[in-house]
């Protein structure tokens, strides 16, 4: 059944939000520690981490070499060599809250809590392509799985199915909690994290 918990564990620290996949290996932020962490799904063991780049760190995306990242309070996106932590190179976000992350294979999808929209942006240029409205209030998690969106909002406490060409909500279900951030698809499952409880989330689709 979808959005059924098929695991849980405890997050690194106390504010949660940012989440990617690498391949093989979840990649996470904290909005307290300040910290982006990489970590193995299958034990929820920190292997390293390193200092965010800002202070209110937020979005995650993995594109296949690099991560991508967002803070909303230098209000800018971030490429980020995960290796060393070092930043390469930075644009602007296209509004005033910037939070979720993700890669489509050519594009950065972006989603602002002030705007209430999702974004698709040239990670070359930083250029807005096109956007279209959240479906509720206070979108955060972004994540992609080769053909659909999904998207997690804490206001509403529901993940979303959302057409990426279309911005249409193809299907939705409750969050395991009240407060969803992060989201990532790993090839089978999604990957979810929430502040209320403080846990990294493993779900069906």
């Amino acid at each position: 059944m979808a959005g059924t918990v098929i695991r849980s564990f405890a997050a690194p620290s106390t504010l949660p939000v940012g989440l990617t996949f690498d391949g093989r290996c979840l990649w996470h932020c904290d909005a307290v520690s300040d910290r982006i962490y990489q970590i193995d799904p299958v034990t929820g063991t920190v292997l390293r981490s390193f200092a965010a780049p800002s202070t209110i760190p937020a979005g995650l995306a993995f594109d296949g070499r690099y991560l991508w990242h967002c803070d909303e309070a230098s209000l800018l996106i971030y490429q980020i060599d995960p290796v060393t932590g070092t930043v390469l190179r930075s644009f602007a976000a296209p509004s005033y809250d910037p939070v979720g992350l993700t890669f489509d294979g050519r594009c950065l999808w972006h989603c602002d809590a002030t705007s209430d929209r999702i974004y698709q942006i040239d990670p070359v240029t930083g250029t807005v392509l096109r956007s279209f409205a959240a479906p509720s209030t206070y979108p955060f998690g972004l994540a992609f799985d080769g053909r659909c969106l999904w998207h997690c909002d804490a206001v509403s406490g529901r993940i979303y199915q959302i057409d990426p060409v279309t911005g249409t909500v193809l299907r939705s279900f409750a969050a395991p909690s009240t407060d969803p951030l992060g989201l990532v698809f790993d090839g089978r499952c999604l990957w979810h994290c929430d502040y209320g409880t403080d846990l990294i989330y493993q779900l069906n689709m």
